[in-house]
C-alpha cells in the first residue's frame, strides 16, 4: 500500500527553524578562585585620600604639588589592577567603583604635577562629575554596607572639593581636607575588615553585608552558583 505525501517521513519533519538540542549536560563552567582584592583597593583610597586631605589643610608647603601628584600616582595603579580582578571575580559595582576611582586618581596626580592652564578648573568638573557617580552607586550599593559607607563619604568629599577646586576658597579647602581625611579613615577600616573576612572566612568586623552580599559569605556553593548562566562571561551577550 502506498504511503500519502502528508505520511512521509520527510514530510513529518517541522519547517523553518532548526531546533538545537539541549547542551547544558554538556555544559561544563570552570571557576577560577582568587583572594578578594577590595582590601587592596580601599587601601588606595585611604592613602591617596589622605595625602590629598593634608595638603588641602595645609600640612605640607607651597611646592609640595608635585611630590603629593607622585605619591597619589601608585592608587591609580594599584585600583586599576583591583578593578581588573573585581571584573573577573564577577562583582561589577566593585570593578565599576575601583576603575573610575583609578581615572580620577590618574587625572588628579598629572593636573598636580604638570599644573596645565585652567588645570584646577578641569579638576573641579571632573570631581563634580565624580560626586555625581559616586551618588548614583550609591544607591545600588546598599546592600554592600562597607562599600556603601565609602561610597557615602567620597560623595560630600568630592562635591565639596570640586567647588574649593572652582572657587579656591580657604575654608572650602579645610573643609574638603577634612573630608579626604575622613575618607581615608573609613576606607582604611573597610580594608582591613575585608581583609580580616576573607582570611578567616567569616566575618570578624562588622561591615553590614546583606541579602545576596551577605549570601555570598555565608551561603553555600549552591547559592553561590545559582543562576551563574545569566552572568557576564558565561552568558553570550553583555
Amino acid at each position: 500500500m502506498s504511503s500519502s505525501p502528508e505520511s512521509s517521513p520527510e514530510r513529518a519533519k517541522p519547517a523553518g527553524r532548526q531546533f538545537e538540542p539541549d547542551l547544558r549536560p554538556m555544559t561544563r563552567i570552570n571557576l577560577r578562585p582568587i583572594a578578594s582584592p577590595m582590601p587592596v583597593g580601599f587601601f588606595a583610597v585611604a592613602i591617596a585620600s589622605v595625602i590629598v586631605g593634608s595638603m588641602q589643610l595645609g600640612v605640607f608647603g607651597d611646592d609640595a604639588h608635585r611630590a603629593v601628584a607622585l605619591t597619589i600616582l601608585p592608587a591609580f595603579v594599584l585600583q586599576l589592577i583591583v578593578s581588573i580582578l573585581a571584573f573577573g571575580a564577577r562583582d561589577v559595582l566593585a570593578a565599576s567603583l575601583m576603575a573610575c576611582f583609578s581615572g580620577t586618581w590618574l587625572a588628579s596626580s598629572l593636573v598636580l604635577a604638570l599644573e596645565p592652564p585652567s588645570g584646577t578648573e578641569v579638576l573641579g568638573v571632573l570631581n563634580l562629575v565624580f560626586a555625581v557617580f559616586a551618588l548614583l552607586m550609591a544607591t545600588v550599593a546598599h546592600r554592600k554596607r562597607a562599600m556603601w559607607f565609602v561610597l557615602c563619604v567620597a560623595v560630600p568629599r568630592f562635591a565639596v572639593a570640586s567647588l574649593f577646586n572652582l572657587t579656591g576658597a580657604t575654608w572650602v579647602g579645610y573643609v574638603s581636607g577634612a573630608f579626604g581625611l575622613l575618607l581615608g579613615g573609613v576606607a582604611m577600616y573597610a580594608a582591613f575588615a575585608l581583609m580580616l573576612e576573607d582570611m578567616r572566612g567569616e566575618e570578624v568586623l562588622p561591615v553590614g553585608r546583606r541579602g545576596p552580599a551577605h549570601e555570598a559569605v555565608e551561603g553555600n556553593l549552591a547559592v553561590q552558583l545559582r543562576n551563574l548562566e545569566r552572568q557576564a562571561g558565561v552568558r553570550r551577550t553583555l
